[in-house]
């Protein structure tokens, strides 16, 4: 039992390493012997657990996914109107990414030339899905015109979170990110939310913003 819980820590400690460098310098930048030297572990250590650095790659991509579907999961089952569950769910992505170094890389390695291996899907491909189905259903609860194009909106929101991120790892500190979600939903509000229901959710990107600053 105690070898094992060993092995479990060690595993952790090589995806944080490996994640903390991925998000500072890139996956194809950042060597094994790097992630070796970071973790302070062995190389031995190391190939125990992933053969290969794509491995470690998708270590973190599966964690990233495991993630973003308990909040999809959470924010289902509190009763959030649909515009609502899909503002916190960027929002909370946002603060995990100041947080800690996995979710920082998990978004970077959607960006990079990794192999996203079956069963786990595209990130991006699953951010897509679970905006358009929230926009939709904010369209039938009338938070949102109901002339827009969904797919499109979705797409376009998809865009905007990632290259905020994006554009910003060169610009600013990552501390910055949540003030660039909020934002990115003053626009997206006046844009998309008929003007009786705008005010309750420019408070809440305002809001929500504001939590994270000060947690």
């Amino acid at each position: 039992m105690a070898r094992q819980l060993r092995a479990e820590q060690t595993r952790a400690t090589i995806i944080t390493a490996a994640a903390d460098l991925f998000d500072r310098h890139g996956y194809e930048s950042t060597s094994l012997s790097e992630i070796v030297e970071h973790a302070k572990v062995t190389k031995g250590a190391l190939y125990f657990h992933f053969a290969a650095k794509e491995d470690l790659a998708h270590a973190i991509m599966e964690l990233q996914s495991r993630t973003s579907g308990q909040l999809v999961r959470e924010m289902d089952s509190r009763g959030y109107s649909s515009l609502e569950a899909l503002m916190r769910t960027t929002f909370a992505i946002a603060r995990l990414s100041v947080d800690g170094p996995i979710p920082r890389a998990g978004l970077r390695l959607a960006t990079a030339d990794v192999t996203v291996r079956p069963p786990l899907r595209h990130p991006f491909t699953e951010w897509l899905e679970f905006a358009t189905r929230k926009l939709a259903s904010a369209v039938k609860e009338s938070d949102i015109h109901p002339d827009i194009d969904v797919g499109a909106v979705a797409h376009s929101l998809v865009c905007f979170f990632v290259g905020t991120r994006v554009a910003g790892r060169n610009l600013e500190p990552v501390a910055r990110l949540p003030r660039r979600v909020a934002e990115m939903w003053y626009l997206m509000i006046r844009s998309l939310v008929p003007v009786h229901r705008r005010a309750r959710y420019l408070t809440l990107a305002t809001q929500l913003e504001r939590e994270i600053r000060t947690a």
